[in-house]
């Protein structure tokens, strides 16, 4: 069975005011261009959505509430984000699971609601540096794979981005090996759930990933794109990774 297209996506989290809109029309001139051989992907903060969306790349959301509606003061739904256009939403990404609480159950509710929608959900999943010392990478990731993908979720639906914790915007990278190996029990656990057709399941690396690593990273068997910080928010640097799939 063949590789699953792979996605570069761009997680801009807390960046951006509207003056950014031009680093996607900068982006968008780039990938016309050149010649591509991967999909896409923009997550900008909520409030640059609606200016994105028709400007060439695929635009989705970084958060969303597990509910389609109610008295949910300053959250977004899943049906709001599709409304805008958003084609995908990352759940469950370290920083909300840290900073905001969010267990695995809270992560699996919020990609029902995505999926609900007709979109896609990008799983995030990925152990602490102090995890990664005692040795737990595989079950902690086992652990949030498992607990984190919803009874409704298909093949079709969900991607899955492995970012260890310790490596998300510090310069660190893990070899080659270890993201070989993390990958491989991903893919393992995928098969599990949805059989044959979890081969197609895109699995993103993220951590520190920039131009400079991109082509070694994206390598690696079961890497299948890139979920990526801060080297996403200038379009020259984004390019620099995208162009791994030319």
């Amino acid at each position: 069975m063949a590789a699953p297209k792979a996605l570069v996506a761009g997680n801009w989290k807390m960046n951006g005011l509207t003056a950014s809109v031009d680093q996607i029309e900068k982006l968008n001139a780039l990938v016309t261009e050149g010649s591509v051989g991967c999909d896409i992907l923009i997550c900008p903060p909520a409030t640059l959505i609606s200016a994105l969306s028709g400007k060439g790349i695929d635009i989705g959301a970084q958060d969303c509430h597990m509910n389609v509606s109610g008295a949910h003061t300053g959250d977004i739904s899943a049906a709001m984000l599709k409304d805008l256009g958003c084609h995908y939403v990352i759940v469950g990404h370290s920083e909300r699971r840290a900073d905001h609480g969010e267990t695995n159950d809270t992560v699996k509710a919020k990609a029902k609601a995505v999926q609900e929608q007709g979109l896609t959900a990008i799983i995030c999943v990925g152990e602490t540096d102090e995890e990664r010392e005692k040795g737990e990478t595989l079950d902690v990731v086992t652990s949030q794979v498992v607990g984190s993908i919803p009874e409704n979720a298909s093949a079709d639906n969900t991607v899955i981005a492995y970012e260890p914790v310790w490596a998300i915007g510090t310069g660190k990278v893990p070899t080659t090996n270890d993201v070989a190996e993390v990958h491989a029990v991903i893919r393992s656990l995928l098969l599990d759930r949805f059989g044959d057709a979890g081969e197609m399941v895109r699995i993103q690396y993220g951590g520190s990933v920039k131009a400079s690593n991109a082509s070694e990273l994206m390598s690696v068997a079961n890497v299948n794109g890139a979920l990526v910080g801060g080297a996403s928010l200038k379009a020259e640097d984004f390019y620099g990774i995208i162009k791994t799939y030319q």
